[in-house]
């Protein structure tokens, strides 16, 4: 269970950025929709969720600071 937590924490901007994405996309559909059918992403309301959460996620890891203790500029080992 502590693995769970501990996963929720470091990436707690992906899930809600899909949390809210996901709504978007659905209530983008539900609102809006295609007429026609023939759109690709908002004909379904599988697709235009699915969307929406990746696009939510993505936007919102935009929002997530990097770790200080992180060391992008570590040297590389040289054998």
């Amino acid at each position: 269970m502590n693995k769970i937590v501990s996963i929720f924490k470091r990436n707690w901007t992906y899930i809600a950025g899909a949390i809210a994405g996901a709504t978007t996309g659905y209530l983008y559909w539900y609102f809006v929709g295609c007429a026609s059918g023939t759109c690709a992403i908002t004909a379904s309301p599988v697709n235009s969720t699915v969307w929406g959460a990746v696009m939510g996620s993505l936007l919102f890891s935009l929002l997530k600071k990097s770790d200080k203790n992180e060391e992008k500029d570590k040297p590389a080992d040289t054998d």
